[in-house]
């Protein structure tokens, strides 16, 4: 779920509470996507879960902040209740509408997560104890379908042993790219959550494919699509049935599924689910 751009979260709080007596088990909170200026993650995660008793994902980018406002804010975080994190380097700024604006990244997304983990034992990192340490779940961002797939292994590598202790992954779309991946990860042995997402129409479908790095949508789903361009109602029908058919085919090997909902339509999350069991 998107913070809002502006100040009032009211609707994402409204459907908060419907995910959340939808059977939703928690929510991703993104950190300033595609380097976009928001409401603060955190503060949208701290209502949601104050709010409406829901847990969040907080995803924590290293982009915005240096180190010492890294462990101010995680510290902040845990304090107000937020328990699971999701450490990402973060999109650089050139790609949002703030091309000028100073990108930080003191740490990438494997010193994040050790920042994290020495929290959890009640150090910062120059090694000074913080009194009571922090209770973290760390998550680490993995991309299926990166261009350089040896080298995304290598930093997964990097990233569990540096206290990572479940992967989120980019949208599936290529069941045969996440069966490779998959074989070269199963030896982990920690949690793995899936990406879903419900393309929406042909248009959705080929900026996944374009403009998402590791979003790869097979040429059939595009033909799919180009059948139907004209109708929205059978495009949206597409997408979910795409989406379903490879949440089923992906059960046997994940722990855990994360539901995009594009253009915060959160029915799509529950149109995905329905059959699954």
């Amino acid at each position: 779920m998107l913070a809002p751009k502006g100040v009032s979260a009211e609707n994402e709080i409204q459907k908060a509470r419907e995910l959340y007596y939808g059977g939703i088990d928690a929510i991703n909170i993104p950190d300033g996507p595609r380097a976009s200026s928001r409401m603060s993650s955190l503060a949208l995660a701290t209502m949601i879960q104050n709010q409406v008793g829901i847990e969040v994902v907080l995803h924590f980018v290293c982009r915005d902040l240096n180190v010492i406002a890294i462990q101010s804010n995680l510290l902040g975080a845990y304090s107000l209740g937020i328990k699971n994190v999701l450490a990402i380097t973060g999109d650089p700024p050139k790609i949002g509408n703030y091309p000028d604006a100073t990108g930080v990244f003191d740490v990438d997304s494997i010193g994040l997560i050790n920042i994290i983990n020495r929290l959890n034992n009640g150090l910062d990192i120059s090694g000074a104890p913080i009194g009571n340490p922090t209770g973290f779940h760390i998550g680490c961002g993995a991309n299926p379908g990166a261009l350089n797939l040896d080298q995304e292994l290598k930093r997964i590598d990097w990233k569990i042993e540096a206290g990572a202790e479940f992967i989120m992954t980019q949208p599936v779309f290529d069941l045969h790219i996440f069966e490779n991946f998959f074989k070269r990860i199963e030896h982990y042995k920690i949690p793995i959550i899936a990406g879903i997402w419900p393309l929406t129409s042909l248009r959705n479908a080929e900026f996944m494919n374009n403009e998402v790095p590791g979003c790869n949508v097979p040429n059939e789903i595009l033909e799919q699509f180009r059948k139907v361009e004209t109708s929205k109602d059978k495009s949206r029908i597409l997408g979910i049935e795409i989406a379903n058919k490879t949440l089923s085919s992906l059960m046997g090997a994940i722990q855990g599924v994360q539901i995009s909902v594009p253009f915060g339509n959160i029915q799509s999350a529950f149109n995905v689910l329905d059959g699954i069991h």
